[in-house]
């Protein structure tokens, strides 16, 4: 990477009027110069086209009809043009500094292809800081035999606001399945953790704003929701990767033994499992079971 290097910031946005604004000139309040931002409005219904509209030639809009995270990912992409693609949520925002790190990351670790910063989690209402991302000391990290082996990644990544990537590893990735309607963050960093070395970055980047509309980020007690992401993306990432099947397997496992737990199974996650479980092997079927019934009795 060179300092000249083009930043895209993608902005994904849907009905967030209330917090759109803040996002957006925190892209563009950035240190770094080099930088476009992208806003991705997924069919809002509120005014955020209108704010959007007030920016002008300062931004670069993507007005489409509604269809998902998974699809905003994917037409901010398209309409980018940086060496370095940074995702904010449109509920969060950016410190001024964060793309000039990055950057600079890029530029001292030239085989890091991702980028992963922590983040803060702040309540709306009140301002407290209700706790980070995980903490990992600052330097390069490389899951990809570990994931091709089957095993968890011991890296908790931070959410979207969070992630960034080489353009030359997001192409791998994107276009992503639109299928996966929510959380498809979840996708996009355990494939990058697959695929590619990267580096963590133990510094406070972005806000990440709680509020009553994605409150279940930071509950940890909502089972049918974390079962039907693990199954989502444990199909797609072996449906894209085959490669990937022994850690897809796990976390099918994972998800299934979840959702016993909880008790119930959303039919289209019903038809997920089966449409999984017709494409393996007996034996492979029967490892899964095995493995589901440990994750039913662990807490």
């Amino acid at each position: 990477m060179k300092e000249e290097s083009l930043v895209s910031i993608l902005i994904n946005n849907y009905n967030y009027e209330s917090f759109l604004g803040e996002a957006i000139d925190s892209a563009l309040n950035q240190t770094y110069p080099h930088t476009e931002v992208i806003v991705v409005d997924d069919g809002s219904t509120d005014d955020s086209r209108k704010i959007i509209a007030s920016y002008n030639d300062r931004i670069i809009p993507v007005l489409k009809e509604n269809g998902g995270q998974a699809s905003a990912f994917n037409a901010g992409l398209a309409a980018s043009q940086g060496d370095i693609i940074c995702f904010l949520d449109s509920d969060d925002t950016f410190t001024p500094e964060k793309v000039a790190e990055v950057v600079n990351v890029f530029d001292s670790h030239q085989e890091a292809s991702w980028c992963f910063h922590r983040v803060k989690l702040v309540d709306v209402k009140t301002g407290d800081l209700l706790g980070r991302s995980q903490e990992n000391p600052s330097r390069e990290y490389d899951f990809r035999t570990h994931m091709q082996r089957g095993k968890e990644s011991p890296f908790a990544a931070p959410a979207t606001s969070g992630l960034c990537f080489k353009r030359s590893l997001l192409q791998q990735i994107l276009p992503m399945p639109e299928a996966i309607t929510i959380t498809s963050d979840s996708y996009l960093k355990l494939t990058a953790l697959a695929l590619g070395r990267g580096f963590h970055l133990n510094k406070d980047l972005a806000v990440q704003k709680i509020h009553g509309k994605n409150a279940y980020t930071y509950k940890a007690n909502n089972e049918e929701l974390r079962a039907k992401i693990l199954v989502l993306t444990a199909y797609w990432m072996r449906a894209n990767y085959p490669s990937l099947s022994r850690f897809t397997h796990r976390r099918l496992a994972k998800g299934i033994g979840i959702y016993w737990r909880a008790g119930d199974t959303e039919s289209k996650t019903k038809e997920l499992i089966k449409n999984y479980q017709s494409t393996i092997s007996p034996l492979e079927r029967f490892e899964i079971s095995l493995r589901a019934f440990f994750y039913y009795f662990k807490s």
